[in-house]
């Protein structure tokens, strides 16, 4: 694969998590800097239905990054079916970006939020893990994510929150947290 030849082509999983703002930041951010090496990233994003900035600015790098949400435009408190069957279509997907040869990194954004929620299935994120070829990185992001994941990943950062300004009452501002 000429992708994996220009980088070197050892792929890690990486897996952004806690409670802190940042998670889905530094995975948009590893996929700006892999298309200025020309290398493609698939996002799958999880429970987002919602219009954010990212949904503007990521055309305008295609083909070298596609990005797909699965999700509904409203939070989720507790999982409907509609909720599942969307996880369930971001999860193929996921897999046939992260198989197809296509891709150099594949983010499964809020994927861990979609495990919290019982969205999906712990058994299906680390089968992906264990289909995952050796030369494409994986990124997990969200909150809570189980000690499986975190065992199985090979960077485990926290974002960890120690001040925000929602809690001034601010609420999230377009461009800057959506």
């Amino acid at each position: 694969m000429e992708q994996a030849n220009t980088w070197g082509g050892i792929g890690l999983v990486q897996l952004y998590t806690g409670d802190g703002k940042g998670k889905t930041t530094a995975a948009l951010g590893l996929a700006l800097r892999a298309a200025g090496w020309g290398l493609k990233t698939y996002i799958a994003q999880f429970m987002k239905g919602q219009d954010y900035g990212e949904l503007h600015s990521l055309p305008l790098l295609a083909p070298l990054i596609t990005c797909e949400q699965f999700g509904s435009d409203r939070l989720i408190y507790q999982a409907s079916a509609s909720d599942c069957a969307q996880a369930r279509k971001g999860l193929i997907a996921a897999r046939g970006a992260l198989t197809s040869g296509n891709y150099t990194i594949v983010i499964l954004d809020e994927i861990c939020v979609a495990l919290h929620f019982h969205l999906v299935a712990l058994e299906d994120v680390l089968q992906l893990i264990a289909v995952k070829p050796p030369a494409v990185e994986l990124v997990l992001t969200g909150r809570k994510a189980p000690q499986e994941l975190i065992d199985r990943a090979d960077l485990v950062t926290e974002m960890r929150e120690i001040k925000h300004p929602y809690q001034r009452g601010i609420a999230a501002r377009v461009g800057i947290e959506r």
